[in-house]
């Protein structure tokens, strides 16, 4: 236990202690039980975020006789059985510590000693007992091309430079000293430095004999123009070293980190994690609602930087690089996580007219935000285009390369949010909408993410109505994915065992479709098949989630394509970035109404364009005015105040759209089927 938990604990009189983590945890009056298990970095099931609508974030008394004296008290068991509450169950986020602990430690506590008065033991489930995530490495992405002359024009470059010693006939200054240098050897002038580097420099100048390799900044950018070079760092000639960068995707579900060599361009490995605000809520909406909680915008920050962290540790270790010679980092996150990394309050950003703070974050280092890295590093925050359309579409539209193509494009980023961009190199409009975690396995009653032992795709025979299905590594199933569901939902509407409104059929000859606890449902594996010993379903609630969340995806870039004019068949190429959209089939996402009938050589996966754009941008400085650029000239559309969007979502709450001749090839397949 730390010392600040103990202290904590004497205060109050209480401690609690999470099982079987065995983690012990500061408990304060006022605190809910979820508050102090994020604290502590437990991270307990929590996706709404602490609010009590999902009942997920149980957890039970060790001792049930202790609940009875313990000094917490229950805003809320609505989401709890009988049963549940009878054998000692809590949901953490609303049961909070009461001012009774301090008094308890008043009495309890001898003042000559620290032993604390109350200690609870709380058990969490076991498939919930976990402390955050840590990172694992990520797909080596494909290094996209750049289209700028970034060898020319480099963001960061190191310079060898020789110096006479200072003498009584030359008393120039030891940074003059440089600069003369750098200009005479390199044609380098103006040189900036800060008090950083000038705090150690004479020192190492002298311990170099006067040679030294000197690292620049070469354009850095304020108020529409260049300023001279800076200085970030000079060391010994001979000392081991290189010129690194970093490109971050800050997600809503996970971080992914590249880790680029600026004198190759090539990006030397990937590493990606949880973000563990998860433990806050699963979308950015409950993270909002988090963040307006005591401290709870500095507890986000401090995980999604902490999350950060740990992922360029794990490459800085992997790589037997120094965290100092990482001298730029490039980040892409939507409006809510650019807020929450910045420490910017995120308020206003649900509240109508949904406004940010910032589109263009300013120019940053590293040391303001605490990445461990060379604190003089520029930290580049790709700009967002309105509340729900942020710098991860702002680096999609770049990396996918549409708005450059006089091709009309349909850019499409599928997760919590459907963010889409429709348009070409002439003009480009974009907007959001919100799909829920139906998509991310969220919502969906034995969903999950697309990790170890998940099923990612399904066939359901048509005449014995038996699915047959691969999960991630072969592993035993856990639970299904979303590019499972997508295939799931699909074959079961193809195959007539789910109606057009999402009613399974009762009639099917079948003993996969059945009666359950929470109304009927389709057993996808029986628990024998499984690594969680008990069988694995559909329910109708779950299909009803994810037509709500196709639904809002499609009614998106229908409304789009109405406001200027154009049909979805008029669309050139769809492209379809994230991380989950490489993983759809595409034909499956047709028949539940997910993606447009359109042929499917018009479709093109691109994976994680979040990180790539940000690698890009890193890379290539010209390309980040280039990003400000085409985020200044993307329109908004703000579908809240549109009202075709609510004609469009209505009509899409069907398989796959009540206008059945939108889908000619799902129509053929259904005669065909009959």
């Amino acid at each position: 236990m730390t010392g600040a938990a103990t202290e904590a604990a004497t205060d109050t009189g209480l401690r609690i202690i999470f099982e079987p983590a065995g983690v012990a945890a500061e408990a304060r009056p006022g605190m809910s039980l979820l508050d102090i298990a994020i604290a502590a970095g437990v991270a307990l099931d929590a996706p709404c975020g602490g609010q009590g609508r999902c009942g997920r974030c149980k957890v039970r008394f060790a001792d049930p006789a202790a609940a009875r004296s313990a000094p917490l008290r229950q805003r809320s068991n609505a989401r709890l059985t009988p049963e549940e509450q009878a054998a000692g169950w809590l949901l953490a986020c609303q049961t909070f510590v009461t001012d009774q602990a301090t008094a308890l430690a008043a009495r309890d506590t001898a003042p000559e000693t620290d032993q604390v008065a109350t200690v609870l033991t709380l058990i969490v489930p076991e498939r919930r007992a976990h402390i955050f995530p840590t990172g694992h490495a990520a797909a080596q992405p494909e290094v996209p091309s750049v289209t700028c002359n970034w060898r020319a024009n480099p963001a960061v470059r190191t310079y060898i430079v020789e110096m006479e010693p200072p003498s009584l006939a030359d008393q120039t200054t030891d940074l003059d000293r440089l600069r003369r240098a750098l200009a005479q050897q390199h044609n380098i002038s103006d040189v900036r430095a800060e008090l950083g580097v000038l705090r150690r420099l004479a020192k190492t100048l002298r311990e170099a004999q006067w040679r030294v390799a000197v690292t620049l900044e070469m354009r850095d950018w304020m108020h529409g123009a260049y300023l001279p070079p800076r200085l970030l760092a000079v060391r010994p000639a001979e000392a081991p070293r290189r010129d690194l960068g970093l490109a971050i995707d800050v997600g809503t579900t996970s971080v992914v980190v590249y880790l680029a060599d600026f004198a190759t361009g090539e990006i030397i490995d990937t590493a990606s994690a949880y973000n563990a605000q998860i433990a806050c809520g699963e979308d950015v909406i409950s993270r909002i609602i988090y963040s307006q909680r005591g401290d709870g915008l500095n507890r986000l920050r401090e995980l999604v930087v902490g999350t950060i962290n740990e992922l360029i540790a794990e490459l800085v270790e992997r790589n037997h690089v120094q965290s100092a010679d990482i001298h730029e980092a490039a980040v892409a996150g939507n409006t809510t996580m650019t807020h929450l990394l910045l420490g910017l309050d995120p308020e206003y950003l649900r509240e109508e007219p949904y406004v940010p703070t910032v589109s263009l974050p300013p120019r940053l280092e590293a040391s303001e935000l605490e990445l461990r890295i060379n604190p003089l590093a520029r930290v580049h925050c790709l700009p967002s285009v309105g509340s729900y359309v942020g710098g991860d579409i702002t680096a999609g539209v770049i990396a996918s390369g549409m708005f450059a193509t006089d091709k009309l494009t349909l850019f499409l980023d599928v997760g919590t949010n459907g963010e889409m961009v429709l348009g070409n190199q002439d003009w480009l409009i974009a907007c959001a909408c919100s799909a829920g975690p139906a998509f991310e396995g969220g919502g969906v009653g034995h969903g999950m993410r697309a990790t170890i032992g998940a099923i990612e795709d399904v066939w359901i025979n048509s005449e014995t109505f038996e699915p047959t299905f691969n999960t991630i590594d072969n592993a035993p199933a856990q639970g299904i994915c979303g590019s499972g569901l997508i295939d799931l939902l699909g074959e079961l509407f193809v195959t007539g065992l789910v109606d057009k409104g999402g009613k399974i059929n009762r009639h099917a000859d079948t003993r996969r479709v059945r009666q359950g606890e929470r109304g009927y449902e389709y057993v996808v594996a029986w628990a024998r098949e499984t690594g969680v010993g008990h069988d694995i379903v559909l329910t109708e609630g779950d299909i009803s989630s994810l037509i709500r969340a196709k639904a809002a995806v499609y009614a998106g870039f229908s409304v789009l394509c109405r406001s200027v004019g154009v049909a979805l068949s008029d669309v050139e190429q769809i492209l379809i970035g994230g991380a989950f959209g490489q993983y759809i089939d595409v034909e499956k996402a047709i028949e539940i109404g997910l993606l447009p009938d359109q042929p499917v050589d018009r479709f093109r996966f691109l994976g994680n364009t979040s990180a790539m754009g940000a690698y890009t941008a890193l890379l290539c400085v010209n390309m980040r005015h280039e990003v400000n650029e085409v985020a200044s000239k993307m329109t908004y559309l703000e579908l809240s105040a549109d009202n075709s969007f609510m004609e469009e979502y209505t009509s899409a709450l069907f398989l796959p759209h009540t206008d059945l001749n939108a889908f000619p090839t799902v129509k053929a397949l259904l005669k065909e089927n009959a």
